[in-house]
């Protein structure tokens, strides 16, 4: 029996790849449902290894382009691409981008106009990531969770860790040396007067933010990252860089109703890259920044291989 404690992105898709490997695994967390206990609920859930190139290391991008595939096992994938813009004053921050990343072709008005209609007239410049894909982060939690328990994964909720785990997936909670908080900030809006169908990205001079289409009318958007271990709700000040760059997208995010806002500390340590160490006895996975949902399939399979090498995949 392999024993996990922390049942968020990290902890589940570690007891995914184990129990593939034919593992028998129980996973403890503190929270009552997949995910309530766990940062990944205010996650934005873009699956975009070349988006995130633009800033990330070129491990990211490598081991991010396994995700869809992954995720697509357990819950919907949307794959309509990134359509990355900006507005004529901040077209040196579009070149920038372009030379930054890969895997994605220059569009016009017209073009952007034809990948979504509501940005008609809008944007005569921008990038699009054809290969890229977006989930909702919360249903994801919770389907990995049903697929964890089709195949006799044990998630005890509610439940304290005991003192002698595997494996610890605990985010923040986690006594590691050189882990740090950094804040991220977002906002659901609801706005049917418009229908977006994939993830966009805004490049702004103040606030660079990203929207990703959640169903119905509802859309995440976000784009902080703020050193900070403060666990209150978001500021003013990024509330409103936020909704007045939602503005600059469509002026009908004006009306748009706020559904929710939240802020959570993400987990990352110097390089922000993802790391499975043992500390103290225990062994570690953690560190996942802003890129959890595109890292933990990957970092999940490599611990997996780690800690029970041989089982079957």
């Amino acid at each position: 029996m392999i024993t996990i404690a922390g049942g968020g992105l990290a902890g589940l898709a570690s007891a995914y790849e184990l129990a593939r490997r034919e593992a028998s695994v129980r996973v403890f967390d503190p929270g009552d449902c997949p995910g309530s206990n766990s940062v990944a609920r205010f996650a934005g859930g873009m699956l975009a290894p070349w988006c995130e190139g633009e800033s990330a290391e070129d491990e990211v991008v490598t081991l991010g382009a396994l995700a869809a595939d992954w995720w697509a096992q357990v819950t919907p994938v949307c794959r309509r691409g990134t359509l990355v813009v900006a507005s004529p004053r901040d077209t040196p921050d579009l070149t920038r981008f372009a030379r930054r990343t890969s895997a994605h072709r220059p569009v016009k008005g017209a073009e952007i106009s034809e990948l979504e209609p509501a940005l008609s007239g809008r944007f005569q410049h921008g990038l699009f990531f054809e290969g890229e894909a977006h989930l909702d982060p919360r249903r994801a939690l919770r389907d990995l969770a049903q697929s964890l328990q089709d195949m006799g994964v044990e998630l005890l909720y509610d439940t304290p860790t005991p003192a002698l785990v595997d494996l610890d997936c605990t985010g923040m909670a986690a006594d590691l040396p050189d882990l740090r908080p950094v804040r991220g900030e977002m906002a659901i809006l609801h706005c049917p007067e418009i229908e977006i169908t994939r993830t966009l990205r805004l490049l702004h001079p103040r606030m660079p933010l990203y929207l990703v289409p959640r169903g119905d009318g509802h859309y995440m958007i976000g784009g902080t990252m703020i050193e900070s271990s403060s666990t209150r709700p978001p500021s003013l000040r990024s509330l409103t860089e936020l909704l007045s760059a939602a503005f600059t997208l469509h002026p009908a995010f004006a009306e748009a109703s706020v559904v929710e806002i939240g802020a959570g500390l993400r987990p990352a340590f110097p390089d922000n890259l993802p790391r499975i160490i043992t500390h103290n006895g225990r062994l570690h996975l953690n560190g996942f920044y802003r890129h959890g949902f595109l890292l933990a399939p990957a970092m999940a399979a490599r611990l997996a291989d780690q800690i029970f090498p041989g089982g079957k995949r």
